[in-house]
């Protein structure tokens, strides 16, 4: 067993990562591979918190721009993370991994309520616990809902999962000459927009101090070897 350099993490998942290869929908091989990454950090013996995205279901922001009333539209897109939870939750417990799916929108038919104490208990008790629902409040991200929790939680350590393997001055799927960060201040990431997360959410982190660190979801095995204190991606901080 690998030795972990932190105790507590808590995890961003866009909700993309769970749409794989596709645009839309949930993948079930993406949503295995996920299982299993997260599973291999679990058995560290990590306290782990998850935070997942819904755009490969329903885009708040988006249907808002199209017409969609903004309150209407966010509420939309936040149980379209509950339903990507429930999907997390299912993959993880098929590789062995006790879960609890707790949500900011009361729905208890499906999960827990988000309770700050009650997630402190599961987290200590050794299970991944799945925060859906955003914060439970239109115009906030969950990427903001992801630092809010990390916050909440006393996580170490905040992991932004993307499609690629850090922070660049401009986007290097559309520029070649794109310069990747090893690391960056949380001001240098709000002065220059790199657009990494939203500024609620950096904001937050600077605030209480959680450094956040961006990598590349996709490359096997990137979780672990953070946890075990490998400088992988970017680091906000």
């Amino acid at each position: 067993m690998s030795r972990s350099a932190y105790k507590r993490i808590l995890l961003k998942l866009s909700g993309e990562a769970l749409a794989g290869e596709g645009s839309y929908g949930i993948d079930p091989a993406a949503l295995n591979t996920i299982a299993k990454e997260i599973r291999e950090v679990a058995v560290m013996g990590v306290s782990m918190g998850l935070v997942v995205g819904g755009g490969n279901i329903f885009r708040g922001s988006q249907a808002s721009a199209q017409g969609l009333e903004r309150v209407t539209a966010d509420h939309m897109g936040m149980l379209a993370t509950v339903i990507n939870g429930l999907a997390l939750q299912n993959a993880l417990e098929s590789v062995g991994i006790l879960t609890r799916l707790m949500t900011a929108i009361s729905m208890e038919a499906v999960a827990e309520p988000y309770i700050r104490r009650r997630a402190l208990r599961h987290l200590e008790k050794g299970r991944v616990v799945i925060f859906a629902g955003g914060t439970g409040n239109p115009y906030f991200t969950t990427d903001s809902a992801a630092a809010l929790r990390a916050v909440e939680v006393q996580a170490e350590l905040l992991l932004k999962a993307t499609k690629v393997d850090g922070v660049y001055d401009s986007d290097p799927k559309s520029n070649s000459d794109a310069v990747r960060f090893d690391t960056i201040s949380y001001i240098e990431a709000l002065e220059k927009s790199l657009k990494v997360m939203d500024a609620t959410a950096i904001s937050l982190c600077m605030e209480n101090r959680i450094p956040i660190r961006v990598f590349d979801l996709f490359e096997s095995g990137n979780i672990a070897r953070i946890v075990s204190g490998e400088k992988l991606g970017t680091l906000i901080s």
